[in-house]
């Protein structure tokens, strides 16, 4: 089997603002195919690494290496758009570049929301504005997503929909991933590799290596072992972007987290 080919990576690389530490001697990479996630408390440097990735921040020491011609699509852990502002959510997308409408409309149906296209943007949910988030970074034909807390303010259910959406953009278009999350109990499911990050690189690996570890078990202690491990979450319909239920399958029984 060919080896996944390197798309972004970050050697031994220290950063510091005003002469406190904020990355120290850290070391990432990113490949095709691969989803990548970056955990670790608030304060962390985990912002601060994603910068990097993207070109927005040097390093103080250290290299940051990018494929040439890598194409990357970032979506924002929020974006606040002016409620006086009349915007559709097409049109909200037609402001990122020169994709058509055609590219537009496929890129919000391949993240299940087409159906908005012609919705005020202030008027959607914040589930669904993740979602049109996600689609404006699918406009850039990535190489490389880079997601920000993308289920940020979203509930239980809808982010395991999102992180099963992102897996599956990931299969069909071969990119990597690179995400930053906080929402531990999902996280580890939707993960090829977790970066544990508190200034330095506290572990790494497969996320049962992580979970394992003493210096994760330190951070977020004893209690996140058991429930990352083993999470697992069944039900017998399908919710949309909104939270509501909009399949049903009397197949199968409504199970509890394991």
């Amino acid at each position: 089997m060919t080896p996944a080919k390197i798309l972004a990576e970050a050697s031994r690389v220290d950063v510091a603002f005003s002469g406190n530490a904020v990355l120290s001697n850290v070391d990432l990479v990113v490949r095709e195919r691969e989803i990548v996630t970056l955990i670790g408390p608030n304060g962390s440097g985990k912002s601060t690494l994603v910068r990097l990735v993207l070109g927005l921040l040097e390093a103080d020491r250290g290299r940051v290496f990018l494929r040439p011609g890598l194409r990357i699509g970032y979506m924002p852990q929020r974006l606040v758009i002016d409620d006086a502002l009349p915007l559709t959510v097409e049109r909200f997308l037609a402001l990122g570049g020169a994709a058509t409408r055609r590219a537009r409309l496929a890129a919000l149906g391949e993240v299940a929301v087409a159906r908005l296209a012609d919705t005020p943007i202030q008027k959607i949910s914040g589930g669904e504005m993740q979602r049109v988030l996600l689609a404006r970074a699918l406009l850039r034909e990535p190489d490389l997503l880079v997601l920000d807390e993308p289920a940020q303010g979203v509930d239980m259910t809808g982010q395991a929909e999102l992180f099963k959406l992102i897996t599956g953009i990931r299969d069909r278009r071969g990119c990597g991933v690179l995400m930053v999350s906080h929402d531990l109990h999902l996280v580890m499911a939707s993960s090829d590799s977790v970066v544990c990050l508190n200034t330095h690189v506290c572990c790494t690996g497969h996320p049962e290596t992580v979970t394992r570890h003493p210096a994760y078990i330190e951070l977020f202690g004893p209690l996140a072992t058991e429930g990352l491990a083993v999470y697992t979450h069944r039900h017998d319909h399908r919710h949309g972007p909104d939270g509501r239920v909009v399949e049903h399958d009397h197949t199968n029984s409504h199970g509890d987290h394991a």
